[in-house]
């Protein structure tokens, strides 16, 4: 996600970073390359023109351009302007004063509307939520049973009736049974249909009417870039959306959608999806996005989700060895497995600060071969190595080459990289930088 632009944002702040004194040509320089580099990525021209305009305006101030670092000040700056352009602060589902809440999934056909509403429906059960999901695409073939498959894989409640009563009704009698029940959220999940369809946008505007949701979400496949634009804007103006769900974020490396669909259609990003897992789909954090795009990592989603791979106690004693650094490759071994629920080691390793580019040098079909070649690396090396990697000097690299079949390259790399890690862990969980990690730019 965001490879190529994360690379050029990185080379950009790395040229003001090494300038000592920075004028106003030095900003008005690196503004056009950051244009360039936010219009390559397929954001909005006029997102770019109106993010770049803020950010020089903010840059060539006296604070700035008279600052010690004045190449951390622009990043800063850029951070928080990419924060704005993103929603500012998490938008959350709105609840309805008295369960159950319903939430109408629309979109356009294709974009993942079934899958997405189990994906919604498995985050709400796990924040200890009971969800219903509603069978209410009666026009493509098998999205009925597709529905109720995915239902019972998750062990989630789905509401269907036969195909040939009207859609309205059916979403009228599963709200009938939600409230008879301990149902607290009721998800729609309707047929797919084009904005410049009448009849069916009609169809949309009987099922809001008749059971008024709390939340009217859009499933939009951000892979399409700015078509995902227009179409949240053409949605959005025939029946007034309250949130956004972008999908396949994992596959788009410009990602331009997702930095111009909040500003141009003026409506917030609640969740994003980041893999075809049921368990793939993330609250949306604008903060936490504005960190991975600029590489500063994204330490928060990383715990959260080694809160649900591992027990408590397990959570616990992570944060404290993350804390004081004291998190070694015998930890790492040992919990292996553990990550592996996590996500992709793409996705994990794109969330540690310093690793990003790892991340983006990792071929998903890969991943298996290097998690083995790390495995066999540390499985080589004694106790005590395992704890204190700085004794490892080039007899004791050799020795563990050689019992892992690798280069001693490789095990300078690893040792290099998890070093760093420490470091950077240290630094984010003792309080010496915010949640969206600002002040590592100090550093």
């Amino acid at each position: 996600m965001f490879e190529s632009l994360t690379e050029k944002l990185g080379k950009i702040f790395s040229k003001l970073g090494n300038k000592g004194k920075l004028t106003e040509k030095d900003v008005d320089e690196a503004m056009r390359e950051v244009r360039l580099a936010l219009l390559e990525a397929d954001v909005n021209f006029k997102v770019v023109k109106d993010f770049v305009s803020k950010v020089r305006e903010r840059a060539v101030g006296s604070a700035v351009l008279e600052s010690l670092t004045p190449g951390q000040q622009i990043i800063k700056i850029v951070n928080e302007e990419l924060i704005n352009i993103l929603g500012g602060g998490q938008s959350k589902l709105n609840p309805a004063g008295h369960p159950p809440s319903i939430i109408m999934l629309v979109g356009l056909q294709g974009s993942g509307k079934t899958t997405t509403a189990a994906k919604l429906a498995l985050n709400l059960k796990r924040s200890g939520q009971v969800p219903l999901l509603v069978a209410a695409d009666t026009r493509r073939p098998a999205a009925i049973q597709q529905l109720i498959t995915l239902g019972k894989q998750l062990d989630i409640q789905v509401f269907n009736e036969d195909p040939s009563v009207p859609v309205k009704d059916i979403c009228v009698h599963a709200v009938a049974k939600a409230k008879q029940t301990a149902i607290n959220w009721v998800i729609l999940d309707t047929a797919g249909r084009l904005h410049i369809d009448n009849d069916l946008m009609g169809e949309l505007s009987q099922i809001k009417e008749a059971v008024q949701p709390n939340e009217i979400l859009l499933v939009v496949d951000s892979m399409t870039g700015q078509d995902a634009v227009r179409v949240a804007e053409e949605f959005n103006a025939k029946v007034n959306l309250t949130g956004l769900i972008l999908t396949k974020l994992d596959g788009d490396a410009r990602g331009g959608a997702a930095l111009s669909i909040r500003w141009v259609a003026h409506v917030p990003i609640k969740y994003i999806g980041v893999g075809e897992k049921t368990d793939q789909l993330e609250p949306f954090y604008p903060d936490r996005l504005s960190s991975r795009i600029l590489g500063m990592g994204d330490m928060l989603t990383f715990i959260e989700k080694a809160e649900q791979a591992f027990d408590q106690k397990k959570t616990e004693e992570l944060k404290k060895k993350m804390e004081k650094a004291t998190y070694d490759l015998e930890d790492f071994l040992g919990n292996l497995k553990e990550v592996k629920k996590m996500g992709s080691i793409a996705q994990l390793t794109s969330m540690v600060p310093g690793l990003s580019k790892i991340a983006s040098k990792i071929n998903e079909d890969e991943q298996e071969k290097q998690l083995k070649k790390v495995e066999a690396i540390i499985l080589s090396m004694t106790p005590d190595e395992r704890h204190n990697p700085h004794i490892l000097d080039g007899s004791r690299r050799r020795r563990i080459a050689k019992g892992s079949g690798t280069q001693i390259q490789d095990i300078n790399q690893l040792i290099n990289q998890f070093q760093q890690m420490q470091k950077l862990m240290k630094m984010g969980l003792r309080g010496k930088l915010n949640p969206n990690m600002l002040k590592m730019l100090k550093y």
